[in-house]
């Protein structure tokens, strides 16, 4: 499935980078023409039953009480039909077509993007205001929801109605439009919002991934200790004798701080962490892994067959980096790269569909066949 071209109608990626991105919110109209549901409502609750989907139902009654299920679900029918809504993660990691929405998005890099949530909901459907700590853009599917947009706001109250669900006090929108199929609205983080649906209606939510600081230094302290780096002692040759023992000096501050920065500052070390961190998928991936192991021989004989598709799995995450030295990262595992492999890693980064004869032209190098037959052992790609 190939989804229609982003309309920015006066905007553009640049304007809107430059104007909107982590600024102030945005509702194009009819962004997307004759956009249709990329999965059916009745496919997005069979996910919903998935042990290893995540997935959870966020209702309201009428006396204003709020209550939260967390998936697998077996049955719907005791939710009614109004006041309630389903929300799945990673849907794009499961339905191609969904996948797809991320076509639109390629002016900012993949690795930015953590994954595609899909929502169900009946008519005064929602999940409350609140705030989130990311960047999303929603694509509203079928049926129209009311969406109300505001600023940033330190004097909103946080509230919490339920264990599982965080919201916010009243705030003032800038934003507050009906959205119909097709309509774009982007949130940058730590701005409140509100959707409540009108009738029976579908959202498709591209979440950014934002990591903090915190969350990149525990993983980089974590491959350190994985890889037995680090171990070395901090010293001070050039140590001169100190007017005050209780004192920790600027100097020596500087000192163990350059320490502790050395292995940052360790190129290869850092795309290794960076490559890998940023690929590697929050939610579950569909893998694909043969029964039996692929060789060399195995894919000359596979590729004797004339009409074969290899294809990556849906959801994947890749990237490349190339400073220190040429690497393919995919789902957090690395694959060094020369520069003869790079073509066949840059669409494999790029997850294009190949065909027999692509693959036959890349397969007379030695290389390229250890990196087609790794990729498919991981599973990451398959032939179809």
């Amino acid at each position: 499935m190939t989804i229609a071209a982003l309309n920015w109608g006066e905007l553009s990626p640049e304007k809107f980078l430059a104007e909107y991105w982590q600024k102030k919110p945005l509702l194009i109209k009819q962004a997307f023409k004759n956009f249709k549901d990329t999965i059916p409502a009745d496919e997005l609750a069979g996910l919903a039953m998935e042990a290893e989907i995540e997935s959870r139902i966020v209702s309201v009654d009428n006396k204003g009480n709020w209550q939260v299920d967390h998936g697998p679900f077996e049955d719907f029918s005791q939710y009614g039909e109004e006041n309630w809504t389903l929300l799945v993660q990673a849907v794009n990691n499961w339905s191609r077509p969904t996948n797809s929405l991320l076509q639109p998005f390629a002016f900012i890099p993949r690795w930015r993007i953590d994954d595609v949530m899909v929502s169900f909901s009946t008519p005064n459907g929602g999940v409350g205001a609140h705030l989130d700590q990311y960047d999303v853009f929603i694509i509203q599917g079928s049926g129209k929801r009311r969406w109300q947009v505001g600023a940033p706001n330190k004097a909103l109250s946080t509230l919490l109605p339920h264990p599982d669900l965080k919201q916010v006090s009243a705030f003032e929108p800038l934003i507050d439009e009906i959205t119909e199929a097709g309509d774009l609205l982007y949130i940058p983080p730590n701005h409140p919002h509100n959707g409540v649906s009108i009738e029976n209606s579908v959202n498709f939510s591209i979440g950014f991934q934002a990591p903090s600081s915190q969350e990149l230094w525990s993983s980089f302290a974590d491959k350190l200790i994985d890889n037995n780096l680090g171990e070395l002692r901090f010293s001070d040759t050039a140590r001169k004798v100190t007017d005050s023992s209780t004192l920790i000096s600027k100097a020596d501050q500087q000192q163990l701080k350059a320490f502790m920065l050395e292995q940052l500052e360790d190129t290869a070390l850092f795309e290794q962490f960076i490559g890998q961190y940023l690929t590697q998928s929050h939610h579950a991936l569909e893998l694909l892994m043969p029964v039996n192991e692929i060789d060399a021989d195995k894919l000359a004989d596979i590729l004797s067959e004339p009409e074969i598709l290899f294809m990556p799995v849906s959801g994947l995450k890749a990237a490349i980096t190339s400073e220190a030295e040429i690497t393919l990262f995919l789902n957090g595992d690395s694959f060094p790269i020369d520069k003869q492999s790079l073509p066949l890693a840059e669409l494999l980064a790029e997850q294009s569909p190949l065909t027999t004869n692509q693959v036959k032209s890349f397969n007379s190098c030695l290389k390229n066949t250890q990196l087609l037959t790794s990729v498919l052992n991981k599973g990451y790609w398959y032939i179809e």
